[in-house]
């Protein structure tokens, strides 16, 4: 199950292996309100075929009208979106926001490129990739962890891959739910459970053959420490088992990743803080957990509750993007 990334660069490869004239088209750079974060992906033909997304309106129309009349006299280049009000209310830009695009010719110099890249993402691998504004120049490097795209006036970095690490405490239903839908949102997912039976269910009966996670039969504590301490990294508790769940919960509080939520009821949550402070842990360390986990929606259901927690993920990520630096 690809993620929205790996649809356009691998559409992109399609164009190119068949000679099919294409533009590869990032946002780099937005200031205020702006329909898609930066990094958001885009590419076009000469057909008017276009997959992936910068706005969801008028942008995409506009810019591929321009690549298919030559307005663009060389490439790499940058353009700008949102400049005036006028603009905004044409392309239906929020007010007070703008965006910069860098617009890239494609052509069969970039396929061994665009195979590489599509082969780490198939992988569920990070590589970053580096543009030169000036020369044109691109460079490919295998990297292991996600991080935010780098942008000033001479050099363009990003890396494609998956995003955030999210780590499932608890082989089940709902694991199961949040592995498909965390896929498509490019999250690298793992699942563990110090019960091995738990486990083969999981893969033999829950998890769906389209789905793409990386199962581990060893104690929540160590694979906390092991894969998820950094500020990308989300743990999520999922068993209602105490010696379980706050195994995992005692390692991830001490940690620097990115979110720490625990599945269960206001009661439940109560009992668990409780156990925590006995556990001596610092106020300051339980405070960042996130429980009940996910957005308040009257989730019942596995699928809902999967809705609810990635929605909370996706608001504290477009929190997190208005206030990080998308430029050295």
């Amino acid at each position: 199950m690809h993620s929205l990334d790996h649809q356009v660069l691998s559409v992109l490869q399609n164009w190119v292996e068949n000679n099919i004239q294409a533009w590869f088209c990032t946002i780099v750079r937005t200031h205020g309100s702006s329909p898609r974060p930066a990094g958001s992906l885009m590419a076009c033909n000469q057909s008017g075929q276009v997959v992936g997304s910068l706005s969801g309106g008028c942008v995409e129309d506009d810019l591929l009208e321009k690549l298919q009349s030559g307005w663009f006299s060389r490439y790499p280049q940058l353009i700008e979106y949102g400049l005036s009000a006028e603009e905004n209310a044409r392309l239906g830009l929020p007010c007070g926001g703008y965006m910069t695009v860098l617009v890239e010719q494609m052509g069969h110099s970039d396929l061994k490129d665009l195979v590489k890249i599509n082969t780490a993402l198939g992988n569920r691998k990070c590589i970053e990739r580096s543009l030169d504004l000036i020369s044109g120049q691109r460079h490919l490097m295998p990297t292991e962890y996600f991080k935010p795209i780098a942008f000033n006036e001479h050099r363009f970095v990003q890396v494609y891959g998956p995003g955030y690490t999210l780590l499932l405490v608890g082989a089940g239903q709902i694991a199961g739910c949040l592995v498909q839908m965390a896929n498509m949102m490019d999250y690298r997912v793992l699942v563990t459970d110090p019960r091995a039976d738990k486990l083969d269910d999981f893969k033999n009966h829950i998890l769906a053959p389209s789905s793409d996670c990386e199962c581990i039969n060893q104690m929540p504590d160590d694979v906390v420490r092991e894969y998820a301490n950094d500020p990308f990294s989300i743990v999520i508790t999922l068993t209602h088992d105490p010696r379980i769940d706050d195994m995992a919960l005692m390692e991830a509080l001490a940690q620097d990743n990115f979110y720490v939520g625990s599945l269960g009821s206001v009661r439940t949550t109560e009992n668990r803080i409780e156990r925590l402070r006995q556990l001596q842990l610092e106020e300051a360390q339980i405070a960042r957990l996130h429980a009940p986990v996910g957005l308040a929606i009257g989730s019942k259901t596995a699928p809902e509750i999967a809705v609810a927690i990635l929605a909370e993920l996706t608001q504290m990520r477009r929190a997190q993007e208005k206030v990080s630096p998308n430029r050295y």
